[in-house]
């Protein structure tokens, strides 16, 4: 037969106390009710001696508080979210909260219904990783008081709390170090269009060429997604198309591994036939076959920074108003870039504007 579960009325009978007398001391409100330090001792005692756990469903029903977080992010396969949402879980346990972790694959239709189903669950609070495109349904839910945070892809004229990395200054060293190394005809692929992250490296590439004196080839601009499948195909159909290409700056982690794997079937090598750079830092990074050159992002700080934010709005009354935090990133060169022989003189040339921007 199982044993009858201890309870607060089984605690409560046990020593002639209250069920709310008892309830109090153990949820740490005893001073607040001025309860006695004997009858406190004595109500930690037996809970102790009874081995109560707590029920934190009960518990949170009874003060409108669940101590959990709602996750939402687009992709747990991909090595970039899964970090930030192994940082963000670290983060939280040390505030005595538990996450719930949805992954939408980045799908809108997905991601509403994971925002209805954390409200359902009565988180007290969401941070979202979301897919980017469109803000309207996430706007709906803080506006109704939810407390929340957006990590990564937030939005440019949205007002609601966020953190991320600078996309455009990170995109902008990464093609300035592939120019200054000799590199004038340089493949972007982009991931996802329209997300802030894509968008922001997007401009860096674009205005590193332009502050060299370089033309910016829209042939060379392609891509439409941060996965591996897509850095794949369109590095396989930027090196047929584009024979004097030198150089791909890869958007994300997984576009570059998928560069990796079709310049490998093409019998290619990096960096004496193609030099590539990828924008996000990843462990296996400097342990591939050519050490990877890479922008790398602040990924622990950027889950510490917004799970502090988001309990800061759990534990308030007052909505807060610019809290945006851009969050510097870091060239790491390794051995995937190639210095041509020419870049002194082409540099010479482009900082005395020889080269043209026709």
């Amino acid at each position: 037969m199982a044993k009858p579960a201890i309870t607060l009325k089984t605690i409560a009978d046990q020593l002639g106390y209250s069920v709310s007398t008892v309830s109090r001391v153990l949820n740490g409100l005893a001073d607040k009710y001025r309860i006695s330090k004997e009858t406190q001792e004595a109500i930690k005692d037996a809970a102790q001696r009874l081995d109560f756990t707590p029920n934190p469903l009960a518990r949170g029903l009874r003060m409108n508080k669940s101590n959990t977080i709602g996750l939402v992010i687009p992709d747990i396969s991909n090595p970039f979210f899964s970090s930030i949402a192994r940082n963000v879980e670290h983060e939280a346990r040390k505030h005595h909260y538990s996450i719930i972790l949805c992954d939408t694959d980045e799908n809108t239709a997905l991601e509403i219904e994971s925002l209805q189903l954390l409200q359902n669950r009565k988180v007290d609070g969401l941070i979202m990783l979301p897919v980017g495109q469109t803000s309207q349904h996430i706007e709906k839910v803080y506006q109704t008081g939810m407390p929340m945070v957006i990590i990564d892809r937030y939005f440019k004229d949205v007002d609601i709390p966020y953190v991320a990395s600078d996309n455009y200054k990170g995109a902008f060293e990464a093609v300035s170090y592939l120019i200054q190394s000799g590199h004038t005809t340089i493949g972007c692929i982009q991931g996802l269009r329209h997300t802030m992250p894509n968008s922001e490296r997007l401009r860096g590439y674009i205005e590193a060429h332009q502050y060299y004196n370089l033309p910016v080839n829209e042939r060379l601009i392609v891509g439409d997604g941060f996965g591996e499948q897509n850095g794949f195909l369109e590095t396989k159909l930027l090196i047929r198309k584009e024979k004097e290409l030198t150089a791909i700056f890869a958007l994300s982690n997984l576009i570059s591994l998928g560069s990796i794997r079709a310049l490998k079937e093409e019998g290619l090598r990096i960096p004496d036939d193609i030099s590539i750079i990828s924008f996000d830092d990843q462990p296996y990074s400097e342990y591939l076959s050519t050490p990877m050159s890479t922008i790398s992002q602040q990924n622990k700080e950027m889950g510490q920074i917004a799970v502090k934010h988001l309990i800061s709005q759990i534990d308030s009354t007052i909505r807060p108003s610019g809290e945006y935090v851009l969050l510097s990133t870091k060239l790491i060169k390794r051995s995937s870039v190639k210095i041509l022989s020419a870049s002194k003189n082409i540099i010479k040339q482009i900082n005395r504007g020889v080269v043209s921007m026709q």
